[in-house]
C-alpha cells in the first residue's frame, strides 16, 4: 500500500510552473541589464582613455614647443651677447679715427717742403690733446704723478734719484703716463722716485 505524504503533495502542488518561468525571465533580464551597463561603462572608459591620451599628446607637443622656443631664445641671447662683446669698442674706435686722420695730416705737413718745425709741433700737440679728450670721453683719464707721494697701487717705480726740490718718497719724474678706466687702473704710471736732496 503506497502512502503519500500529504505535505509533500501540497508543496509540489504549490509550485506554479508559470511563476518559475517568470523568475527565470526576471533573472535573464537582470543579467542582460548588467551586461549592457558593463558594456556602456566599458565604452565610456575607452572614450575617457582616448581623450586622456589625446590631451597627453597635446601636452607633450606643447612641452616640446616650449623647449624649442627656450633653446632658440637662449641661442639668440648668446649670439647677441657675443655681438655686444665683439663690437663693444665700436664707438671708441670710431672716435679714434678722427685722431688718426689729424695725425696723418700732421705727418703730411711735415713731409712737405712748406712745413716748418713749429707747425709740426703744433699739429702733434693738437692731435695729442684730441686723443686725450677722446679717452676722457670714455672715462679713461691719466694718472697725475709728478710731485705726488709714491703709491704702489697706481705707480710703478723703475728707478730712484736724488732731487733737491722733491721730497723723498715722492715722484720726481714720470717716464710713462698711467691711466685709469673709471676707478680701475689699466696701466700704472712708470715713475722715478725721489730720494730727497743728495
Amino acid at each position: 500500500m503506497n502512502s503519500t505524504n500529504p505535505s509533500t503533495e501540497a508543496d509540489n502542488s504549490s509550485v506554479d510552473p508559470l511563476e518559475t518561468d517568470l523568475h527565470a525571465d526576471a533573472l535573464e533580464a537582470i543579467a542582460d541589464e548588467t551586461a549592457a551597463d558593463s558594456n556602456d561603462f566599458g565604452g565610456q572608459s575607452s572614450d575617457s582613455t582616448a581623450e586622456l591620451r589625446c590631451r597627453l599628446d597635446e601636452a607633450e607637443k606643447e612641452v616640446l614647443r616650449s623647449r624649442a622656443e627656450l633653446e632658440n631664445a637662449r641661442k639668440r641671447l648668446q649670439r647677441d651677447a657675443e655681438q655686444q662683446v665683439r663690437y663693444a669698442n665700436l664707438p671708441l674706435v670710431r672716435d679714434l679715427l678722427d685722431v688718426i686722420d689729424n695725425l696723418n695730416r700732421a705727418v703730411g705737413a711735415a713731409a712737405s717742403e712748406s712745413g716748418s718745425a713749429q707747425v709740426l709741433s703744433d699739429g702733434v700737440k693738437l692731435v695729442a690733446r684730441q686723443f686725450t679728450d677722446v679717452l676722457a670721453r670714455y672715462a679713461c683719464k691719466p694718472i697725475e704723478s709728478v710731485g705726488k707721494t709714491f703709491d704702489p697701487n697706481i705707480h710703478e717705480a723703475i728707478a730712484q734719484m736724488p732731487s733737491p726740490s722733491v721730497p723723498a718718497g715722492s715722484v720726481a719724474q714720470e717716464v710713462a703716463i698711467g691711466y685709469t678706466l673709471h676707478d680701475r687702473v689699466i696701466r700704472p704710471s712708470q715713475v722715478i722716485v725721489s730720494t730727497g736732496p743728495a
